[in-house]
């Protein structure tokens, strides 16, 4: 990272509705879309979660099962307990790109995070900031030190986006302490070089400069209660303290104009909108 997203300066949004890229509705949508069909692509590995499903969505899954049964049957042996696709390929099928972290094209700024392939348009969802959520009255003193990766929302709670030391640690520590049996409430993949969540980097995108524009924008989002159990195991994001009540915070990054294959996503520190 080439700045620390902590020292931005916030500004006043009166009605947050109107300043939103993209809707909460349709961020939701593609949240859904995306997960869902990595949990397909993985459906031979969910038995233990399918069982613990309510009978009507268990039964469209099985249904999906069956045809996917179907399918590799028709394929080479070798290939019958590996995943069909990657990730990252998943994610171009579903919203046509994808996109990964790789060395900045901005000198002395680290890793960034580029589109590898198709096209990102225009008020697209095009990544997520993971982490662990504190509270503003929250301790992460400890966790701070030296860490360029922690973001500030407008209201003062921040996401921990470091996947290293202590907060590595605590972050799989919140994520175990919430899992039920075999239902993980969030993915900890993004901690590791094999991410489930292609999405999940959004903690690496540098921030913008006179010559390299922002390309993407930061967007506030809370995960409705009714969002899918089953599809909790891909939020790269947990509270720091257990919380019933409360929904889940998410940022997720949005395109500002159609982003081609090979550019860079740069962000602007000083946008956020809730």
């Amino acid at each position: 990272m080439e700045t620390f997203p902590i020292c931005r300066t916030l500004r006043y949004v009166p009605e947050e509705s109107k300043d939103k890229v993209t809707p909460d509705e349709d961020v939701l949508g593609t949240l859904l879309k995306v997960f869902q069909a990595l949990f397909l692509n993985d459906l031979n590995k969910q038995s233990d979660i399918l069982t613990m499903l309510p009978e009507p969505v268990k039964s469209k899954y099985q249904d999906l099962l069956t045809l996917q049964h179907q399918r590799v049957n028709l394929v080479d042996n070798r290939h019958q307990q590996q995943n069909i696709f990657k990730p990252e390929e998943i994610l171009y099928k579903t919203l046509g790109f994808s996109v990964a972290r790789a060395t900045s094209s901005l000198i002395s700024a680290g890793r960034g995070v580029f589109v590898t392939k198709g096209l990102v348009p225009k008020g697209a969802v095009v990544s997520i900031y993971p982490g662990t959520i504190y509270q503003k009255y929250e301790p992460i003193f400890f966790q701070s030190i030296g860490n360029p990766f922690i973001f500030r929302c407008l209201d003062g709670v921040l996401i921990d986006g470091n996947d290293k030391g202590i907060s590595k640690a605590v972050y799989r520590s919140c994520s175990g302490r919430d899992r039920i049996g075999p239902l993980k409430m969030s993915d900890s993949t993004w901690l590791t070089s094999e991410i489930c969540n292609p999405l999940a980097v959004g903690q690496y995108v540098n921030n913008c400069s006179n010559d390299r524009p922002a390309n993407v924008c930061y967007q506030e989002f809370e995960v409705p209660a009714v969002f899918p159990i089953e599809l909790k195991q891909y939020l790269p994001n947990i509270a720091y303290s257990y919380d019933k009540q409360s929904p889940l915070r998410c940022v997720v990054l949005v395109a500002l104009r159609d982003i081609k294959q090979g550019e860079e996503l740069f962000s602007n520190y000083y946008t956020i909108v809730s």
